[in-house]
């Protein structure tokens, strides 16, 4: 098998959204830093924009006059290069997935038919559905078993644009399955092409052994600490700690308890917060400085504010919106987006993929949701899903955005214009995807 080139030319894209600046927030949310072609561009190639990537880094963007000028200086050769054709199309940084449940096994299809009678989401968990129902078949469940589902959704993902996936643990409720989620997920990463980012959420739910314990969230919580964490930090996969700080199951006293003794081990912090009630987790994130509040459709005008004023003063803490989550659930009420934007609080978006309230790996149908019900534009989307949802896993400095310097993950899209993209309902609009500076999904040419 011939080996590729060491070096990658994209040419011949309508529209290049570098995403160049760093993390969006208020007014900036929707600047896409485009390069975009004119009209001598569409009648002349060589003018048009373009990228260059060199052993996984991107090295030059401009009009591909200049980029091949930059070449040159770099001492870099055409022979060292793959050219890839965006054919008019639109290249943007590889789609970042940072909220997912990735690796689980069995399904809940029955739940929605629950939903649909009025069943409501904490009612089925303290029944002992939901996620407790995904614990029971994945504890069941071996390594080469979660292994096989967890490559057949990458692979999923990928063909919708995601290079990037945050996969937290969460259905083992034991140090021992809680482990073996973790190693299945360095797995996945390490065989790609999909970079996968390991999360440890052993605070999702109280297990079935610890229910008739008189005061069992605590209890549970105690155990999640003195032997999960301290078991997981030994292993040395996980990079962060998530809780489903929510009312009835970690309240905020014991979420703050558990990411405060994870940032001591040394653990990033993010929670599930104000996703069903406020809870006032939005307000722990920003006083414990999270990585990012996940969910927050229950978030009160005093959550936005302390998001805000954690934005203000150079912490800003990411507000991670799931809508597939509340389109699924059947709910009216979605996080305020708006709000947050208009407070200065950067937002960034995920599909929230798990087997029970978002059984959804379409990346491109998040951002169309985002547009149609969290009132976001189609510019706002993409960089919720690409510079913003990188800063929500620590990654500001690497991913996210098409910049010298920076990992050279992207995708060729078969529209002409970014805003094409979530207007495509659902459709298979990605041509090609790039990740490291190799293509790993479609043609070059």
């Amino acid at each position: 098998m011939t080996e590729s080139p060491p070096g990658l030319l994209v040419v011949g894209a309508r529209e290049i959204a570098t995403l160049a600046g760093g993390v969006r927030r208020g007014a900036a949310q929707g600047d896409l830093a485009l390069l975009a072609a004119d009209g001598r561009a569409a009648a002349d190639g060589a003018a048009g924009p373009a990228l260059a990537a060199y052993e996984g880094r991107v090295v030059a963007l401009g009009r591909r006059e200049e980029v091949e000028a930059r070449l040159v200086e770099l001492g870099i050769g055409p022979d060292q290069l793959e050219v890839v054709d965006a054919r008019g199309g639109t290249v943007t940084p590889g789609l970042v997935d940072a909220h997912t449940h990735l690796v689980f096994a069995g399904t809940r299809q029955a739940e929605l038919a629950l939903r649909q009678r009025g069943h409501g989401y904490l009612e089925i968990l303290a029944a002992g559905g939901g996620i407790l129902q995904t614990v029971r078949h994945t504890r069941a469940a071996n390594e080469e078993t979660l292994l096989e589902h967890g490559r057949r959704w990458l692979a999923e993902m990928l063909s919708h644009g995601v290079t990037t996936v945050e996969a937290k643990s969460g259905y083992g409720l034991d140090v021992e399955t809680e482990l073996r989620l973790l190693a299945v997920t360095a797995r996945l990463g390490r065989a790609g092409p999909v970079e996968v980012v390991p999360t440890f959420l052993g605070a999702h739910a109280v297990p079935p052994e610890f229910r008739d314990h008189p005061a069992a969230a605590e209890a549970y919580l105690e155990y999640v600490i003195a032997e999960q964490l301290p078991a997981v930090v030994e292993q040395g996969i996980a990079t962060s700690c998530d809780v489903f700080c929510e009312r009835g199951v970690f309240e905020v006293p014991a979420a703050r308890r558990l990411l405060r003794a994870a940032q001591e081990a040394g653990l990033g912090a993010r929670l599930h917060a104000d996703e069903i009630h406020d809870s006032g987790a939005a307000a722990l994130a920003a006083e414990i400085g999270a990585l990012s509040a996940d969910h927050l459709a229950a978030v009160s005008p005093e959550g936005i504010e302390a998001l805000g004023r954690s934005a203000d003063a150079g912490n800003p803490v990411v507000a991670m919106l799931l809508p597939a989550t509340t389109f699924y659930l059947l709910r009216e009420r979605h996080a305020p987006a708006r709000a947050l934007i208009e407070r200065g609080v950067p937002v960034a978006l995920g599909t929230d993929f798990n087997p029970g309230s978002s059984p959804v790996a379409n990346a491109q149908l998040v951002l169309s949701l985002a547009c149609m019900k969290l009132g976001l534009s189609a510019a706002e989307a993409l960089s919720a899903m690409t510079v913003n949802a990188a800063a929500a896993l620590g990654l500001s400095a690497t991913h996210g955005s098409l910049e010298e310097g920076r990992h050279a993950d992207m995708v060729v899209w078969d529209v002409a214009g970014h805003d094409l993209i979530p207007y495509w309902v659902g459709a298979s609009l990605v041509r090609t995807v790039v990740k490291r500076g190799r293509v790993v999904y479609g043609p070059a040419a």
